[in-house]
């Protein structure tokens, strides 16, 4: 990123005009032009685009080069199609689309949006911290193979975007204070949905970058608030409350309540000199922007002071967040910018025109080669023999992949939020290191009592987070991205203790839904954990693995059915058509010589593990309660003459794929549930989780399962508590057979 030294403020402000004109003509069009046929509301942000205008007019097309990656808030996403329109980089027949279904998206998004969008925004909060987690996962990919140094990773955001927590459990961690590339510009409009931000905020909130070891740089005032001391004055003693109720207040109104002597100014300059905020002076940002610039040791942040709904009539109004432009309001702006309301979105022609080619050209991309990741193997030599649980073949897993797939493992990444080793990673982390932004002294390096080596330096594979899950996915997320953003693919592995999978859903979703390929893996789960307590057992996880879009959730039982599943799940990472994995793992060791399956059948989601030509009765058990549906199967066979057969499922996002397939939805394989369960046979159904997790295989079914909180406790205590144990199988078979 550069400040463009010769630069005609006079024909980037004429630039300025049209995005503004621009990005309010796509909402106007989308609500008041484009036929409404359902009668609900399109909505869209005319203010809260205006705010931004002058920012990323300025940053687009005097400052950004070409690998800068742009993260803009997501009610701008009108100025975004505007820019990129001037660029040349999306048609004019788009302009028309937006919120229009395979039109323009209601908020940036890089898999749904027709012209280059760098990151998906949408989710209040996530987009902001998305440029940080971006610049670790390209210094990751660049430090580890042949890609070439990105740009500035930047972050436009709502000063009320800041209320949102992912934003401060990012910019707290350690890691994130070393990242010069990162840079917020923060459009400081004073205004959220519904109110007014209360009070003086913008001097805490920079003391608290300032904390986390950012850069700060304020752009407050124009060129004419700058020559008058007093009026600048009690601007900055006045809450912002104040401040947007004179915005809407008449000349002679303002004269009254500023109470400071402004008597040589007449009305118009009073108003104008009013609203003379940096955000909105676009030499004030350019010289705010090359100060950030110039500061490349840590982040920075830019607070630039701007009006919500700038040069709109909903200008500062509290109620303008979806406030939308009369017929009438929008030609008198047409005039007051020397638009064409009938045909407003017609060629831009002089400077201007030319001033948008010459940016267009500068920023154009190369195309990126693609790297096809490597094969993965089926299967690995490991012999799963005596008593063992899915945690710890997840952590032998690694220390194998290195030894017989090395060119698999040199893609790994795994992330932890400060539980890699009690996740079973400690063997892979001493084996590929830490990787760290420079080399770091391991000052326990020889202690002979450590049996993890935490080595840190540039070339570890194991990323180690503080303990905040938000970053986690989040990093997860870009570095599921690299295949198509840098052309190199990673095969990124998360761990996660499994109930804080719900702390952590909606950036690990959003994350999936910007087109990341990840495998997240909770672990331990479930009551199964007992003497964790209940604040450590996860009851709802299973049904999240079902419902969450663009990924396959796996709870096997045995070794052997997790190599096999998570050898396929890492065969799908970093690809086009690729698709993320979740894997709901166990401490509690099972014989492993009980394991009957075929690969092809666990990763289909599940296998007869007790087969029966004839059954009466069929227990489908998942994950750790195998032992428990077993011995049931045992009880009912040899105490009551019924003939049991046992179905060890490995997936039931898979079943339920194949249960949507036979009716004709989904993608799935209808012949999986015909092949483990024969019609009409009833069911009892049994996980350490939600029982409606599998409540859609059959009828007649009784489903049994965690639907309280849980205790600390055995697990036999625990399992008897929660009706799951043997004894619970025998006497929900019986009933249901009767």
């Amino acid at each position: 990123m550069a400040v463009a030294a010769e630069l005609d403020l006079e024909t980037l402000k004429r630039v300025e005009q049209r995005v503004l004109w621009l990005a309010t003509s796509m909402v106007h069009h989308a609500n008041r032009v484009r036929e409404n046929r359902s009668g609900v509301k399109v909505g869209g942000h005319q203010a809260s685009s205006a705010s931004m205008v002058s920012l990323m007019t300025a940053l687009y097309f005097g400052v950004l080069e070409a690998p800068d990656r742009v993260s803009v808030k997501p009610h701008a996403s009108p100025v975004l199609h505007a820019i990129n329109h001037l660029l040349g980089r999306l048609d004019a027949r788009y302009l028309t689309k937006l919120r229009e279904y395979g039109g323009l998206q209601s908020y940036p998004s890089r898999t749904k949006d027709p012209d280059p969008v760098d990151y998906s925004t949408g989710s209040v909060g996530l987009g902001a911290t998305a440029p940080i987690w971006g610049a670790l996962a390209h210094r990751y990919v660049a430090g580890h193979f042949d890609v070439p140094r990105g740009g500035r990773q930047i972050a436009l955001i709502g000063d009320a975007e800041l209320d949102e927590g992912a934003c401060w459990e990012a910019i707290a961690d350690p890691m994130v204070a070393r990242l010069g590339e990162v840079m917020w510009v923060v459009d400081l409009n004073r205004q959220s949905l519904d109110r007014v931000v209360p009070d003086i905020a913008a001097g805490r909130l920079a003391a608290m970058f300032e904390a986390a070891g950012w850069h700060t740089v304020m752009v407050k005032y124009g060129p004419r608030l700058s020559q008058r001391p007093a009026l600048r004055a009690r601007i900055d003693a006045m809450p912002n409350e104040e401040y947007q109720r004179l915005l809407r207040a008449s000349a002679p109104e303002l004269r009254e309540r500023i109470e400071v002597d402004v008597s040589d100014l007449d009305d118009a300059e009073l108003l104008a000199t009013f609203r003379d905020l940096g955000g909105h002076d676009l030499k004030s940002l350019l010289e705010g922007y090359r100060q950030a610039d110039a500061v490349r040791d840590r982040p920075s942040v830019v607070f630039a002071y701007t009006i919500k709904g700038w040069n709109l009539p909903t200008e500062g109004h509290p109620a303008n967040h979806s406030a939308l432009l009369t017929h009438a309001q929008y030609r008198e702006l047409a005039e007051r910018l020397g638009e064409d309301p009938d045909d407003p979105f017609r060629p831009l022609d002089g400077a201007a025109a030319e001033l948008c080619e010459a940016t267009g050209r500068r920023l154009k991309r190369g195309a990126t080669r693609a790297v096809a990741p490597p094969k993965v193997p089926e299967q690995l030599n490991r012999k799963h023999t005596g008593r063992a649980s899915t945690q710890q073949a997840f952590g032998r897993l690694f220390v194998d992949l290195s030894h017989e797939a090395p060119d698999v493992a040199a893609r790994v990444v795994t992330v932890s939020p400060d539980v890699g080793t009690s996740t079973n990673l400690g063997g892979w982390i001493n084996k590929a290191g830490i990787w760290s932004i420079g080399d770091r002294i391991d000052w326990f390096a020889d202690d002979t009592d450590t049996l993890v080596r935490w080595r840190e330096h540039d070339h570890g594979r194991h990323i180690e987070l503080g303990i905040a899950e938000v970053n986690l996915v989040g990093l997860l997320g870009e570095l599921g991205a690299t295949w198509s953003r840098d052309g190199q693919p990673l095969l990124p592995v998360g761990t996660i203790y499994d109930p804080f999978v719900s702390r952590a859903l909606e950036p690990w979703s959003f994350g999936i839904y910007a087109g990341g390929q990840s495998i997240l893996v909770g672990t331990p789960s479930g009551v199964t954990l007992g003497p964790e307590g209940g604040a450590h057992q996860s009851v709802i996880t299973p049904s999240i693995g079902i419902e969450q879009p663009g990924c396959v959730a796996y709870e096997p039982a045995f070794g052997q059915d997790f190599e096999w599943c998570f050898l396929h799940a890492l065969s799908r990472l970093g690809r086009p058509g690729g698709t993320s994995a979740y894997f709901r793992l166990s401490t509690r060791p099972i014989d492993q010589s009980l394991h009957t399956g075929t690969r092809e059948e666990a990763i289909a989601g599940g296998y007869k593990l007790r087969p029966h030509p004839a059954p009466q009765l069929s227990i489908a058990v998942m994950g750790a309660l195998v032992p428990e549906a077993l011995e049931a199967a045992d009880t009912l066979t040899d105490d009551a003459g019924i003939d049991v057969e046992v179905v060890c499922v490995t997936s039931a996002d898979m079943l339920f794929r194949s249960f949507q397939a036979r009716s004709g939805f989904g993608d799935g394989d209808p012949r999986t549930l015909e092949r483990l369960f024969r019609k009409g046979v009833p069911i009892v159904s049994l996980v350490d989780g939600h029982p409606h997790t599998l409540a859609f295989l059959g009828s007649p079914i009784t489903c049994l399962g965690v639907h309280q909180f849980g205790q600390a406790g055995d697990i036999a205590d625990l399992y008897e508590h929660h009706q799951i144990d043997a004894e619970s199988v025998v006497g929900a078979a019986l009933d249901l057979l009767s």
